[in-house]
């Protein structure tokens, strides 16, 4: 009971920072993947209690390992276009 709370605070830490991130790409990067590795935590545990079968966070780490390569690939981009990856910087109408 104690371990879902651990994990719930530090997703919700996570909502924190990226809320909070304003000055660089790779920060609000950072912290997405450490609320995806919280979640996975959620789900690995709800999986593991009610004894379902566990392909379910495969699946799910699949995913994230995409979503990872995007946001990875989106940074290398900008900073090959822009030369830096602050946030303030950029446009909507530059991409």
């Amino acid at each position: 009971m104690i371990l879902e709370y651990v994990i719930l605070i530090n997703l919700f830490s996570g909502v924190v920072i990226f809320c909070s991130t304003r000055k660089h790409l790779l920060l609000s990067l950072l912290s997405l993947e450490f609320m995806v590795l919280c979640v996975f935590l959620c789900l690995f545990l709800l999986m593991m209690n009610y004894g379902y079968e566990l392909y379910f966070s495969l699946i799910f780490l699949v995913f994230t390992v995409c979503e990872g390569a995007l946001g990875l690939s989106i940074l290398v981009s900008l900073v090959r276009n822009q030369g830096n990856d602050h946030l303030l910087s950029m446009s909507m109408l530059s991409w």
